[in-house]
């Protein structure tokens, strides 16, 4: 396999990467495209390059654009994702305050794993998830993390919250393309 090749293969799993050639975002949309039966999580921390892509790339009701803002240094990325439709528009949080939810479908929290994760306070996940409960924005809580995440559990406030968003919001913005 020729290095370039090797590169992209590494690099596909974040699309927006500025590495990875647009053609290439365009196949794999479009391979998206045709598999209706499944749904397709975009998440990346390359906002702005996926809202450049955006435009140019059909967003079908089974393709969903996130991005992940894991400090308040990078807010930023939400307003990104707003700028395009998509039919389910998420977001993947860390420890913030004050966030806006406007013309956003879901959220999910969740904390680092792996050796060196850091601890989560359960204050700022209460925080986030009591925002989404008053805005209606439906509420995914992953995991507490650690470097035994299982161990840790799903727990919070003795309920597991596994929100996702309605079939009639992903159809609202389909029927709109």
């Amino acid at each position: 396999m020729a290095a370039a090749e090797h590169r992209l293969r590494q690099l596909r799993g974040d699309l927006p990467h500025d590495e990875v050639p647009a053609d290439f975002v365009a196949r794999v949309f479009a391979t998206m495209d045709a598999a209706h039966r499944h749904t397709f999580q975009v998440l990346t921390k390359r906002s702005g390059r996926l809202a450049a892509l955006a435009p140019v790339l059909p967003w079908p009701s089974n393709v969903w654009a996130g991005v992940s803002v894991e400090a308040a240094d990078c807010v930023h990325r939400i307003d990104d994702l707003r700028s395009f439709t998509a039919a389910v528009r998420f977001l993947s949080l860390g420890p913030l305050h004050g966030l806006d939810v406007t013309g956003i479908d879901w959220v999910i929290v969740g904390g680092e794993s792996g050796p060196g994760a850091r601890p989560v306070d359960p204050d700022w996940v209460r925080e986030i998830r009591d925002h989404c409960l008053g805005a209606g924005v439906p509420f995914f809580f992953q995991q507490w993390g650690g470097a035994r995440k299982k161990a840790a559990g799903r727990l919070l406030d003795g309920r597991m919250w596994d929100e996702m968003p309605s079939a009639k919001s992903q159809a609202g913005v389909a029927a709109a393309d």
